[in-house]
């Protein structure tokens, strides 16, 4: 459970720690920043991601057990090292197994995994594991492709950097045609 009004307090102290008076264009930064940070930021934390998952799917008929890419999935996490954050897009593919989910459930379980104070690598892990476990996918790969404010902002200041990084579990986790239809389908052409 998060105290908006410990936090807000936080923001302001933290404001003023950096000599800055918390009146003016500043009054009422604490509300907004705990507001935002509890309502978006960090919304994933109180979502249940495997509960989403399950509730959105539906058993497979014979016709939906080819290959499922959505791509150009839009993510947004925060940097658990500096508190700043990453953004770019995904994709993620899976092999369908005895059920589907819809695609904007697939989109949601990524938010909720992704707005958190969480890694880039454990976002991608993480939804694997959820779409082989609870799914029953076959294979399951996820590609993040982000931009880290802190590695923009500050220290390094590589404007523009990309970090990329795959995720798979399941048949996709092996050598085999199933994995190479996977990243032929998944990593080639498009962007994420």
């Amino acid at each position: 459970m998060i105290d908006r009004q410990r936090a807000a307090r936080a923001i302001e102290e933290f404001l003023r720690a950096l000599g800055r008076d918390v009146e003016g264009e500043l009054a009422g930064t604490g509300e907004r920043v705990a507001d935002a940070w509890a309502d978006d930021l960090i919304e994933g934390e109180a979502i249940d991601a495997a509960a989403v998952l399950r509730e959105g799917a539906m058993e497979t008929g014979p016709f939906e057990r080819g290959l499922v890419v959505a791509r150009d999935l839009a993510v947004t996490t925060m940097c658990p090292h500096h508190l700043l954050p990453g953004h770019g897009t995904g994709i993620v593919a899976y092999l369908p197994g005895a059920r589907v989910a819809g695609i904007g459930t697939i989109a949601h379980v990524l938010d909720a995994l992704a707005r958190r104070l969480t890694l880039q690598e454990r976002i991608g892990g993480q939804l694997v594991d959820l779409l082989v476990n609870e799914l029953g996918a076959r294979g399951a790969l996820c590609k993040l492709a982000l931009t880290h404010t802190c590695l923009i902002a500050r220290g390094e200041r590589k404007a523009g950097a990309v970090i990329e990084t795959v995720a798979v579990a399941g048949a996709f986790a092996e050598p085999g045609p199933e994995r190479d239809l996977a990243f032929a389908a998944a990593l080639s052409g498009g962007r994420a």
